[in-house]
């Protein structure tokens, strides 16, 4: 399964980026190979709106079944979910560790949007 984690820098011992929608980057891991790849949501970051919505379709694009991550708001939330994503909190963790208890089954599951965020 690949999941990808929103992060502050391209490496798996980034921490966690709270920011989904304008996440600097989506560290993507397929659990099943054990691969990792880089996404670099810099054209999102920058949008002036509907950052969340186009994060979704990034990361769904890139085969993902789950994100790692601080917030999702209204849009993504619903975007993540028509394209079967599931949402996982792991703010306060670097991307290693969010993997980590992502496979052991530790991480909170978000199952309700948070507040939208502009900007």
């Amino acid at each position: 399964m690949k999941v990808a984690v929103s992060a502050l820098e391209p490496s798996i011992d980034s921490a966690v980026d709270e920011r989904f929608g304008r996440a600097m980057f989506f560290v993507v891991h397929d659990t099943e190979t054990n691969e990792t790849e880089t996404i670099d949501n810099d054209v999102n970051r920058k949008a002036l709106q509907a950052s969340g919505i186009a994060s979704a379709e990034l990361v769904a694009g890139a085969g993902v079944r789950a994100v790692i991550t601080g917030h999702l708001g209204p849009k993504a939330f619903s975007a993540l979910g028509l394209a079967g994503i599931k949402g996982y909190a792991g703010v306060g963790m670097t991307v290693r560790e969010a993997l980590d208890a992502f496979r052991t089954d530790a991480l909170d599951e978000l199952t309700e949007a948070g507040e939208s965020h502009q900007g």
